[in-house]
């Protein structure tokens, strides 16, 4: 067995673990800290909206020389905008122009054209209005709250309503960093990025269900015992999923960090940026939120419930019950040790006084050697 599995199986077993959940105000305080952040960069920053979001042109031109650079330079001038410029496999460009007019986008034609030294109807002009982009906006908000009204539906009959809080604050955790970030970073806003948030809402989902059902079956038949609180068996139950949800989490990053570094960065698609960077945020985020917040925050509402404080209540008496024990008996235990070391001191006095009546006195013998001696030991004949 490897050394991670080694680890996991002592930790499902319960030998070794980690105390998240009586360290949950560090990761509170950690996750407040960063989603502070976020929500400042996006209220100073702001996203960074495409095309189909704000409105715009999209010009895709022939076979040509010039380079994404001279291309995008002129789309500039022409417009008056940043100008995004992609080269495409066939060698023709891609230059996508955000919030240009339909006389603007005309003009920016005739540039590129000239530009180019190529026809004007040779480029090829798309025009895509705000409202598209509304329409996408509107529609992915009202999935969005659909999706987590009956997350809370499920995890409420399927567990309980305190675990579907938690995982729904999890969730909107997820959400806020990894909007943040893209405010912070100023990567694009595509309809890619939706696909991407919905996706991390699903794995997010599925890491948390995980984590809450293996709490669901070491917590039934808690009231019963007198062990170990709530939080406690959910601390165990989590380090019992810990390798697991570790494994899952690095297997799926991997090849989301190969489309985010390799081929958004070295290999420069940027078209892979606006999913990728969605999914590698949002995955780590997930697994953070799985671990370090969901069943935490499931421990702190639990914890409130009577019958938890009765338990509680019950394993702290148990406890200071066997920690007196324990002191007493160790009491009783030094008791003994010192008679002993009396009786051995007192045997040693003893020992001491009969040597010394020898050196000083004759030496007494013993009544029954000198009894009967000189008398015959029969009759005589």
């Amino acid at each position: 067995m490897s050394k991670l599995g080694s680890i996991g199986a002592r930790l499902y077993r319960g030998e070794v673990g980690y105390d998240f959940v009586a360290k949950r105000k560090i990761w509170y305080g950690i996750s407040i800290l960063i989603t502070i952040t976020a929500i400042v960069g996006l209220a100073v920053r702001g996203l960074n909206m495409g095309i189909d979001f704000s409105g715009g042109a999209v010009f895709t031109t022939p076979t040509t020389s010039v380079s994404a650079e001279q291309a995008e330079e002129t789309a500039k001038k022409a417009s008056g905008h940043t100008a995004i410029v992609q080269k495409l496999g066939n060698k023709s460009l891609r230059i996508q122009v955000s919030e240009l007019s339909t006389s603007d986008s005309r003009s920016t034609q005739e540039a590129l054209a000239k530009k180019l030294d190529v026809p004007t109807e040779k480029i090829n002009t798309d025009i895509i209005g705000p409202s598209w982009g509304d329409q996408i906006a509107n529609k992915a908000w009202m999935g969005l709250g659909i999706f987590m009204v009956l997350v809370v539906i499920y995890l409420a009959i399927a567990f309980e309503w305190r675990m579907a809080i938690a995982a729904l604050i999890a969730l909107i955790h997820d959400l806020s960093i990894t909007v943040g970030v893209y405010a912070l970073v100023g990567f694009e806003v595509t309809p890619g990025t939706v696909i991407g948030l919905l996706t991390i809402l699903g794995y997010s989902l599925y890491d948390t269900v995980v984590v809450f059902d293996g709490l669901k079956e070491s917590a039934r038949g808690i009231t019963k015992q007198s062990r170990n609180t709530y939080s406690e068996i959910a601390n165990r139950s989590l380090n019992g999923t810990l390798v697991r949800s570790i494994n899952t989490t690095v297997v799926a990053l991997l090849p989301v960090a190969a489309l985010l570094f390799i081929g958004g960065g070295f290999l420069g698609a940027g078209m892979l940026n606006d999913i990728s960077l969605a999914l590698f945020v949002g995955l780590a985020a997930g697994a953070y939120s799985s671990i370090f917040i969901a069943t935490p925050l499931v421990a702190d509402f639990k914890e409130r419930d009577p019958q938890m404080k009765a338990l509680a209540k019950r394993v702290r008496a148990k406890r200071a019950a066997a920690a007196a024990k324990a002191e007493s008996g160790a009491e009783a235990d030094d008791r003994d040790a010192a008679d002993d070391i009396d009786d051995e001191d007192s045997d040693a006095d003893e020992d001491d006084d009969t040597a010394a009546a020898g050196v000083v006195g004759p030496r007494r013998q013993p009544a029954a050697r000198n009894r009967g001696r000189g008398r015959p030991s029969g009759k005589r004949r």
